[in-house]
């Protein structure tokens, strides 16, 4: 049996595809996206999991049109400001941005310097979201802060202290939706260990059932870690 599970990252792709397959606009697939959020919180809380981690949006996104950018930034806008969050917030939920915020409208840093703010005392869930995160980019990010440091020489535990998670677990647990089977520089370094989940299963479509299936498949696994 694997340990206890306690940090689950997610990339929660096919929002576009799902839309596609169903003859709507692509946007109608990341509202869909965007409402499937609840219900896998609400499954982590249930688990007791201390981290889930939500890849939203990569650097990589910003070279999608200006009008996908435009309504994807409205998304995130409604799910900052969120009923079902402001609930889970008040059991405990901890909002923690993974990621350069340079390139997003002011409007959104401004709400999410606050919602992290305001929550950085809780501990019951740590929900990182990742919003302008790429995973080459968090490694130069990490050496150039450690070059500024002037260190003569590092280990892990410093490299670790200068990514975006620093002081949080690894993930144990990625799951990807929407048949994709690779990572894409989804947490490069924390996910060394991390056990791989893949379903065919749109975004859309990976709801509370389809998490505690994942889970249960965590469960069923062995985690040797090298030995």
């Amino acid at each position: 049996m694997p340990q206890d599970l306690q940090h689950v990252a997610i990339i929660p792709d096919g929002n576009r595809r799902w839309a596609k397959a169903k003859g709507l606009p692509s946007v109608v697939g990341h509202t869909k996206g965007y409402e499937r959020t609840e219900g896998l919180v609400k499954v982590a809380l249930k688990h007791h999991l201390k981290y889930l981690t939500f890849w939203v949006f990569s650097t990589e996104n910003f070279n999608r049109s200006p009008e996908e950018i435009a309504y994807l930034m409205d998304i995130f806008r409604k799910l900052f400001k969120s009923s079902f969050l402001k609930k889970y917030i008040k059991k405990g939920v901890r909002v923690n941005v993974i990621g350069e915020l340079d390139r997003f409208p002011k409007d959104l840093v401004e709400n999410l310097h606050k919602l992290t703010e305001e929550t950085k005392d809780n501990s019951t869930l740590i929900l990182n979201v990742g919003l302008g995160y790429g995973g080459r980019s968090e490694i130069l990010r990490a050496v150039n802060n450690i070059i500024k440091q002037g260190l003569e020489s590092v280990d892990e535990a410093t490299f670790s202290n200068n990514l975006y998670t620093a002081g949080q677990m690894d993930p144990d647990f990625i799951i990807r939706t929407s048949g994709e089977y690779r990572l894409s520089g989804f947490l490069p370094w924390q996910g060394v260990y991390s056990e791989l989940y893949f379903t065919d299963k749109y975004f859309p479509d990976f709801d509370e059932a389809e998490f505690e299936k994942a889970i249960d498949e965590y469960y069923r696994r062995t985690r040797r870690f090298g030995k």
